[in-house]
């Protein structure tokens, strides 16, 4: 049977051909004026929407509603209320407010606030977000919300994005209006994430304790082959993983997802999607569904989808590159630079907004994409460095020197290149080449930042970057508002800000020891890990700047400072004990049993003459009781250290502990694993090898 997607696509959405054809003209109107301009909604208007909403949503078979949100969790919470109401003669009736569209009373303190709630303050409430469509998902419907505590302070990842992408749209309109585009109402900030994941058989992650418990595995050697042949990469699609990714498709065009490109990453077993371009708040919301859904589609085909940044060691692991542009409502893009950017005043100045931004808060995007996971990645030759830096390509770059020098720019025509082939075509040449190396990419439109991991909500790194480069446009056009000369002042405050921000521009190997050299003479960054980048996020510097534009007060900027630390901490701590746990359950048996058969085999031999060949067994006994003990060592002190953390009451001395501390305890501990993995028939040895897991589809 043919699919026909235009009609599949966003049947499952409560969206603007549905609102138009189910809503009175005047209240759709109303609906579409605080969608659009920020109105605000009267509850009238929210009762009439609320009568439509739930008849839709009965005739897509739902029985249940809920508030959909974005916890600091990370991931989503929702708490489901059935559509009935009693009636007299113990009947029911199918209803649903106004009221209960747009506010919820979740309980708030049982999710991360950091100091914010205290345990007994359990009140929270939940608003709707009506620029976010709802949505049905298992016969619930699904209705996007902010998530706020008793007292106003937001509790989730969607208010402060919300309150960023205002800042933004406010200042970028002051900065059009004197390029005399007085047409614009709104400007938006728009992304597209490319998702990275591995897919692998759930009989494999069911074996393996650590995947279940920290998503990742915290033992294993390497196997004969891993990626070593490119071989993998775009190569032709597994079955099982085409049925898998085909009924993904399905299933996230029903919620109205764009999901647009799918194809075998570099590591076996790993994957990416991408979508199409959305408005930076639906992209989240859609990117939260896109993970989720990975999970319960891959479990219907017997499959496990990891998220983790580093699911195992010694093949690449898994970003997300978040592609971020700026785009009018009158379908300007103010990224695209034209057939000549050089002349193109208005793009070279947002062009120096972002330059500046990425320049004076590089901490600030670093600390957004920090996490224990992304650790693994970061700076590790798979993944951008954790140094921030910036790619314009050969053509923006040769722009930006010529304004700097103030000499002529002459624009390069593109090249053609021959293919060789008589019978293909000659194609343009971009302009932009891709840099895999940089964190933070110009990609002809649009910045592709690609430091962020696999598992992250994409709100925060989009809150950076819109509250930064608002930031900088606010500073450019209150200078250039009380220009006599705007030309003069506008030729003089790009040249000035690029002579002063081209150290951030780098073209080359990110990869490179040279740029980490290099990068130090420049004065940039080289925040290493989540411990080293943290504390950059509450400095006063960025209080400042977040307080300015209405996008985190004080209290809520510490409160996210605490939860990630805390975050941190309990992260390695999980994976620690679960790391003592396998050693002392299973690993220990293993190299004693391995032991004990090689010690009767040698017995065996001396008692029946055979002395000489006792050399090979006896080697191999000698090997394996070195490591095992080796091992019990490192293992004691990891849990001598496990409890030392117990006692530590700082969050920062805390989090820098388990980073100085048990990850070194950890990796001693594996280093003897893994040698003995290595050794130990797979008869005996009790784990899924990383070979196994990652052939495991087939």
């Amino acid at each position: 049977m043919t699919m026909n997607v235009t009609e599949l696509f966003g049947s499952k959405v409560f969206n603007d051909k549905v609102m138009k054809e189910r809503l009175p003209k005047e209240t759709y109107k109303a609906l579409k004026k605080t969608i659009e301009d920020g109105a605000e909604l009267e509850l009238d208007v929210a009762k009439v929407v609320a009568h439509a909403m739930k008849d839709w949503a009965i005739e897509q078979g739902a029985t249940h509603f809920t508030h959909w949100f974005q916890p600091m969790t990370g991931i989503t919470a929702e708490k489901h209320d059935s559509f009935i109401q009693p009636e007299d003669g113990g009947k029911v009736i199918m209803s649903f407010s106004g009221k209960e569209l747009v506010k919820g009373e979740p309980d708030a303190s049982s999710f991360p606030s950091g100091g914010l709630r205290a345990t007994f303050e359990a009140r929270g409430y939940t608003a709707w977000d009506p620029t976010s469509y709802a949505f049905i998902k298992d016969d619930t419907l699904c209705i996007p919300t902010a998530f706020c505590s008793y007292s106003g302070e937001a509790l989730d990842k969607k208010t402060p994005l919300l309150r960023s992408m205002q800042a933004i749209d406010k200042q970028a309109r002051r900065v059009l209006k004197l390029f005399g585009n007085d047409d614009v109402k709104r400007v938006i900030t728009t992304v597209g994430p490319e998702q990275e994941y591995f897919l692998i058989d759930t009989d494999m992650y069911n074996a393996r304790p650590d995947l279940i418990y920290t998503g990742r595995t915290l033992f294993g050697a390497k196997p004969p082959k891993g990626q070593e042949l490119d071989d993998h990469y775009f190569g032709t699609i597994k079955p099982r993983v085409s049925a898998f990714m085909k009924e993904l498709d399905e299933e996230l065009w029903k919620l109205g997802v764009l999901a647009k490109t799918k194809h075998n990453e570099v590591a076996p077993a790993q994957h990416e999607l991408a979508p199409i371009f959305s408005t930076t708040n639906i992209a989240t919301d859609h990117n939260q569904l896109t993970m989720e859904m990975m999970k319960v589609v891959a479990s219907r085909h017997h499959m496990t989808c990891l998220l983790h940044e580093k699911p195992f060691e010694g093949v690449n692991g898994s970003g997300k590159h978040n592609n971020w542009s700026i785009s009018t409502d009158t379908g300007l893009n103010l990224l695209e630079p034209g057939k000549t950017p050089s002349k193109n005043a208005q793009f070279l100045l947002f062009l120096t907004a972002v330059i500046k931004a990425v320049d004076e808060y590089q901490d600030l995007l670093r600390v957004s994409v920090a996490s224990a996971g992304n650790d693994h990645r970061l700076g590790a030759n798979e993944a951008p460095p954790a140094i921030i830096s910036m790619f314009l390509g050969d053509e923006l770059e040769d722009v930006v020197d010529s304004i700097i020098e103030g000499t002529d720019y002459t624009d390069k025509k593109k090249k053609l290149m021959s293919i060789g082939a008589t019978v293909l075509p000659s194609i343009s040449q971009d302009t932009t080449d891709r840099n895999r190396t940089s964190p933070f990419a110009f990609t002809g439109n649009k910045f592709e930042f690609r430091s962020l991991g696999s598992a992250a909500s994409i709100s925060g790194p989009n809150i950076v970057l819109n509250t930064i480069v608002a930031e900088e446009l606010d500073i450019f056009a209150t200078e250039l508002e009380k220009a006599k000369d705007f030309d003069k002042a506008l030729d003089k405050l790009v040249k000035r800000e690029l002579t002063a921000h081209k150290r951030i521009i780098f073209n080359g190997n990110g990869y490179s020891d040279e740029w980490v050299k290099e990068a130090k003479k420049r004065g940039l960054l080289n925040l290493r890990s989540t411990v080293d980048a943290l504390p950059s996020f509450v400095s006063d510097k960025s209080k400042d700047l977040f307080k300015k534009h209405g996008v985190f007060t004080d209290v809520e900027l510490t409160s996210r400072y605490e939860i990630e630390l805390e975050k941190y901490s309990k992260i390695i701590d999980i994976e620690a004990k679960t790391l003592v746990s396998i050693v002392k359950k299973d690993i220990i048996g293993a190299a004693s049993e391995y032991e004990t058969i090689l010690a009767d085999t040698i017995n065996t031999k001396t008692a029946c003459g055979l002395k000489i060949s006792n050399a090979v067994e006896e080697n191999r006994l000698e090997s394996a009781n070195k490591l095992t003990i080796s091992m019990d060592k490192d293992l004691s002190r990891l849990e001598k250290d496990i409890k030392k953390a117990e006692s530590i009451e700082d969050s920062l001395e805390l989090a820098r502990f388990h980073h100085d501390v048990i990850i070194s305890d950890m990796e001693s501990v594996r280093e003897s694993v893994d040698s003995l993995e290595v050794m130990i028939p797979s008869n005996i040895w009790p784990y899924p090898t990383y070979g196994e897991i990652l052939y495991s589809v087939k």
